[in-house]
């Protein structure tokens, strides 16, 4: 009677002891397969992330190096008045000559010459020209020109001389050439006029240095003032610079 019943018991607990564990190492199976899977699919993505990141990198670096290859030779387009003039533009506003320049000095020396462009605009050139300041010798004057207006990369990235020269001579090739005989005709029209009168071209001539007699002044006027007014307008400089 003992063994026929303990028979019986130690089958069953047999069955019930193999199937637990075999359930139990199906279960720590799975557990496994999913802290797999929930600590691999992480680093997959970050890497998947950097590829991308470096992918974005390796193009933005070829396009930058693309159009400053174009720029050089537009650089060379232009006369050397017009380089001198946007070397002393960088010049003027590179203030402590590190030759970078920072967000709010690119601003103020495009407007130098004739570029006025909003915010978005500078910010835009900026991350598609500019160097980190980590990478230059100018890394102080990112963290002073640094603000709360500008909170991100954009703080950090500089443009050097060599881009800015690039850039200046591309925009001024595409400017229309009635913006730079406009341009000239404010420096000559003081107060806003529209016209350009005899005590605007003595006034001009005196600060040029020109040693011009009145009767000179008076005849310049009179051979371009096609209505008979006294005075240069708008239409008549631009004729005279145009044609």
């Amino acid at each position: 009677m003992a063994t026929s019943t303990s028979r019986p018991y130690t089958s069953g607990f047999g069955r019930t002891g193999a199937g637990g564990a075999s359930g139990a190492s199906t279960g720590a199976a799975h557990n496994v397969n999913r802290g797999t899977l929930a600590f691999g699919a992480p680093a997959a993505t970050q890497q998947h992330r950097e590829a991308q990141r470096l992918d974005r990198e390796r193009a933005e670096r070829a396009e930058r190096e693309r159009m400053e290859r174009e720029g050089r030779g537009q650089w060379e387009e232009l006369s050397e008045e017009q380089r001198e003039e946007i070397e002393q533009a960088f010049g003027l506003f590179d203030l402590d000559r590190d030759k970078h320049i920072d967000y709010h000095e690119l601003k103020v020396a495009m407007k130098a010459l004739g570029f006025d462009l909003p915010k978005s605009e500078i910010l835009s050139i900026l991350q598609t020209h500019g160097i980190s300041a980590n990478n230059s010798k100018a890394a102080g004057k990112a963290a002073a020109g640094s603000s709360a207006a500008f909170a991100g990369t954009t703080t950090r990235l500089l443009l050097p001389q060599e881009s800015f020269e690039t850039l200046m001579a591309s925009r001024i090739l595409a400017r229309d050439p009635r913006d730079e005989v406009l341009r000239a005709f404010e420096l000559f029209d003081e107060g806003g006029k529209g016209k350009i009168t005899h005590q605007d071209l003595r006034r001009v001539a005196r600060e040029l240095g020109e040693g011009l007699q009145e009767e000179e002044l008076r005849a310049m006027i009179d051979e371009f003032d096609m209505d008979g007014d006294g005075a240069i307008d708008r239409d008549e400089f631009l004729s005279i610079c145009l044609n």
